[in-house]
């Protein structure tokens, strides 16, 4: 936000009142704290109301982010975009509200932060500022647990850490139990709520769709690049928790003892186990995420089916056109492939099955260079494409709600030409931060950039408001199904078309789902 503060509203919640600020007509109350510190007895545990407070408390700050970096190394991508939040502590459980005024009952839209499950917070990166005063909404990003002190499954081995291995999901539903108390008081619809995220945020979405404890809490859902179709097996969730005791030199029997055990061993067990460990969802690094728990999570979210718990809330999913080149963007060799280069690069990915990826995607896509071939190759083995498919094909498939498909086409000038639709790009056009610090570097705040984004932040909070993106500025869009494969290209010049792509669609059915 920018320009002179004038004026400092007030505001009772649940735990106290809390005094945040106003800025260009946007009042944001910061760090405000939706359950109690995690560490100690309540480390692994599923998180407790916050202690109330006397006088008043300043929402101005961002609380600190959960801990997430190896103790002694530098910052990640995504560490580096939360830097400004402040320190990373156990009690991290806190979250930030951006909202039109105090009076009214506008939709809230809770943002869950990417970063997998191990990296990230709702900090500065995430100003909702814009996206409230485009769309007149209530916007609330938020921290909760990650890596090992969120989800590594210890249910197995010590039934009173039942609910370790989900305890980053219920933070989140502990921040929508929040949500549901004190939106009201901050001008917002409890009753109308939209949860979104993008990447792992993404798939903290997919797992709250199927989450009991979730259910009523929220009433429509946006996955940006993030299509969770799997949680972790118990027994996989075991064998990996056993390796974590393991690196630490515990024994099975030693459990509560990780509750006392000082938390730089904690991060560095578990930078250790990511590394030795291989996931079983690509994108997620050492096998940190949701497990299936009966009452908790008690399937995987999109496999077989689509929840029938959220047959009747709408969703809008997604992905960007070449995800992979975020990825890649300092590998110059990618940009400079020939033929043998593509194969020995697609080899490496596929093994035996290259050659036949290759040419299948060679013929649907006659005209593409080696390297253009090459990075929608790599996107293509992220699954970001295909899995986001495949889980609206099943939320469709149930019926109730309907389910809006995007895919994000505009490209980015950045790395000179060379990001072109990078994983997380559609975020500052999502939040209206196409000029953010953060983000200007991907966008180059060109006024291009600023007229797309006033219509996708607006596109996402008229979703918000009634279910439907339609009024937000963008051409009709209709609703997916898996007849039409009806798919809004969002660009400077966004369509709706049926199945955009079907020939390479069918390359990664066969790839991964055939």
């Amino acid at each position: 936000m920018s320009g002179s503060t004038n004026e400092l509203p007030l505001v009772r919640t649940t735990g106290g009142l809390v005094q945040g600020r106003t800025e260009e007509g946007i009042s944001s109350f910061k760090g405000i704290p939706y359950g109690a510190p995690t560490g100690g007895a309540n480390r692994f545990m599923p998180p407790q109301p916050p202690e109330p407070w006397t006088g008043i408390r300043e929402g101005v700050a961002f609380g600190d982010m959960a801990p997430q970096r190896l103790p002694g190394a530098g910052l990640s991508v995504t560490q580096q975009l939360d830097a400004a939040t402040g320190d990373e502590n156990e009690a991290c459980l806190y979250l930030n509200v951006y909202t039109p005024g105090t009076g009214g009952a506008r939709p809230v839209m809770v943002w869950l932060h990417g970063g997998g499950f191990v990296s990230g917070s709702g900090g500065p990166a995430y100003d909702g500022s814009n996206l409230a005063r485009r769309g007149d909404v209530v916007v609330v990003t938020l921290n909760h647990r990650l890596g090992a002190l969120g989800y590594l499954h210890l249910g197995d081995i010590d039934p009173r850490f039942a609910s370790a291995g989900n305890a980053g999901m219920l933070d989140i539903v502990a921040a929508l139990e929040w949500v549901r108390d004190n939106a009201a008081a901050f001008g917002g619809d409890p009753a109308n709520v939209t949860i979104f995220g993008e990447s792992g945020g993404g798939r903290k979405v997919a797992a709250l769709l199927a989450m009991p404890p979730a259910a009523g809490l929220f009433h429509r859902a946006i996955i940006e690049s993030g299509p969770g179709m799997r949680a972790n097996e118990r027994e996989y969730g075991t064998q990996f928790a056993t390796a974590f005791l393991a690196e630490l030199g515990m024994l099975p029997g030693d459990v509560s003892a990780l509750q006392e055990v000082p938390l730089e061993r904690i991060m560095a067990a578990q930078f250790a186990v990511q590394r030795s460990s291989p996931s079983s969802l690509p994108g997620i690094r050492g096998g940190f995420r949701p497990v299936i728990q009966p009452g908790v999570l008690p399937a995987h979210p999109f496999i077989p089916a689509a929840p029938e718990q959220s047959a009747g809330i709408p969703l809008l999913i997604g992905f960007n056109r070449t995800e992979a080149t975020l990825f890649l963007a300092n590998d110059k060799e990618v940009y400079e492939l020939d033929e043998e280069g593509l194969q020995r690069r697609t080899a490496k990915l596929y093994g035996e099955r290259a050659a036949g990826i290759v040419a299948d995607m060679r013929a649907a896509y006659p005209d593409a260079s080696p390297s253009d071939l090459y990075i929608l190759i790599h996107t293509g083995s992220l699954r970001y494409p295909i899995d986001s498919i495949k889980l609206a094909e099943r939320k469709a498939a149930a019926g109730g709600a309907p389910v809006y498909f995007y895919r994000f086409d505009w490209q980015s000038t950045a790395r000179y030409g060379r990001l072109k639709t990078p994983h997380a790009l559609e975020i500052p056009f999502v939040f209206d931060l196409t000029e953010h610090p953060s983000w200007r570097g991907l966008t180059r705040a060109t006024p291009e950039a600023a007229a797309l984004a006033a219509k996708v932040s607006a596109t996402w909070a008229a979703f918000a408001r009634t279910g439907s993106p339609n009024g937000g500025g963008l051409p009709q869009w209709d609703p997916f199904d898996r007849d039409t494969r009806r798919t809004m290209l969002i660009d400077n010049e966004s369509k709706c078309v049926s199945d955009p792509a079907p020939a390479e669609r069918a390359v990664w059915e066969r790839t991964y789902w055939g």
